[in-house]
């Protein structure tokens, strides 16, 4: 283990020792050298052959050969700890090689380095995070949960692959027209920033226009069943309840009033007054993330029903739909396919053009 640990050692200090003999050539000459020896050395220890350089011993015997002189006992216990120095730093080597090959392939597949923890990585800082439960509370979960994130991860790989055009995606949404362009699905969170700049970027770019586009609105969860976003899924039931009622007769707008919530939250802003009495304008996601409590967020979505056009007893019947046992389901079999079949690790994830796209829309 000694050779081995010294070329680990001997490859990390290779960067400094090149820019060293750029002015100290016999410094890079006598680097090299070494080099060698130990590349030697390991490379007979990978085939299984016997080291027969001698380069274990001169390492030893260059560190311990003052010791010997000043300290005669201490060269063995020296010795020992070379040894189990050298193990350790081999295996922290190769348990750093597999960490970095796994959170290479959880990117790659999952679009995440963190598996458990999605939002903790950096590198897919355009969505919001679908996270894991509270994660390992003893040596032994962890385990288990590090196992986990492999099977996550292989099972994911194939979808790299996937014709997402041919799949039987069986999805309850919002319809936002009927044409004959190619079939796209939208999975967005009311309360997420990265669907609403998604949303917006898609409004500009004929997104809604040029495909043929199902919404599906998706309060996120986490592995504990909490949501991540205040009024999330309050939102997220109206939508539904609202698409299952009939238009009413007076309603003049553009988009159906379900697709209305969806724009006004994403694209309008709200009123709001603060203690002190100022009034501000805010977006209406941020409004129902950070000012709206519950029973408010509830009075503004009712507010919005009267202005479409709905009756008092059509904005009831709405209210109780919104709570009803249906859409309950309607929830429970959106994330089932969300987070089972389509592997989602972010939102907003979108299908199109035969292929998975997770984070904010990017115009091809």
């Amino acid at each position: 283990m000694v050779c081995i640990a010294a070329f680990i050692i001997l490859c990390l200090m290779s960067v400094v020792v090149a820019f060293l003999s750029i002015f100290r050539r016999d410094i890079g000459k006598r680097w090299w050298k070494t080099f060698k020896k130990a590349w030697g050395c390991v490379g007979k220890r990978v085939t299984l052959q016997k080291c027969e350089t001698g380069f274990k011993e001169d390492i030893k015997n260059s560190i311990l050969s003052k010791v010997i002189v000043k300290k005669p006992k201490l060269v063995k216990p020296i010795s020992i700890g070379l040894e189990v120095g050298s193990v350790l730093i081999v295996l922290v080597t190769v348990w750093s090689l597999v960490e970095g090959a796994k959170a290479g392939l959880a990117l790659w597949s999952l679009g995440t380095c963190n598996v458990q923890r999605p939002e903790a990585c950096s590198l897919g800082a355009e969505a919001c995070s679908i996270d894991g439960d509270s994660g390992p509370k003893n040596p032994i979960e962890a385990i288990g949960y590090w196992f986990s994130d492999w099977g996550e991860i292989f099972s994911a790989i194939p979808d790299k692959f996937r014709d997402w055009d041919k799949e039987n995606l069986d999805f309850v949404g919002i319809k936002v027209n009927e044409n004959d362009g190619r079939r796209a699905i939208d999975i967005f969170d009311p309360g997420c920033s990265a669907c609403q700049e998604s949303y917006r970027k898609q409004k500009e770019t004929g997104f809604f226009q040029n495909n043929n586009v199902l919404l599906v609105p998706f309060p996120i969860q986490d592995g504990e069943g909490k949501f991540k976003f205040n009024n999330s899924k309050l939102i997220v039931s109206y939508i539904f309840a609202v698409n299952k009622q009939s238009v009413p007769e007076s309603y003049k707008g553009e988009l159906t009033p379900a697709l209305k919530i969806i724009d006004r939250i994403f694209t309008e802003e709200a009123t709001i007054e603060s203690a002190s009495g100022r009034i501000k304008k805010v977006p209406y996601q941020t409004a129902f993330n950070a000012y709206y409590v519950n029973e408010a967020a509830e009075a503004e979505l009712q507010k919005w029903l009267e202005e479409f056009g709905y009756s008092a007893e059509q904005r009831e019947q709405i209210k109780k739909d919104a709570r009803s046992g249906e859409v309950e389901e309607y929830i429970k079999k959106n994330n089932d396919i969300v987070v089972n079949n389509i592997h989602a690790k972010g939102i907003p994830t979108m299908i199109y053009n035969g292929k998975k796209h997770t984070g904010t829309y990017k115009e091809n």
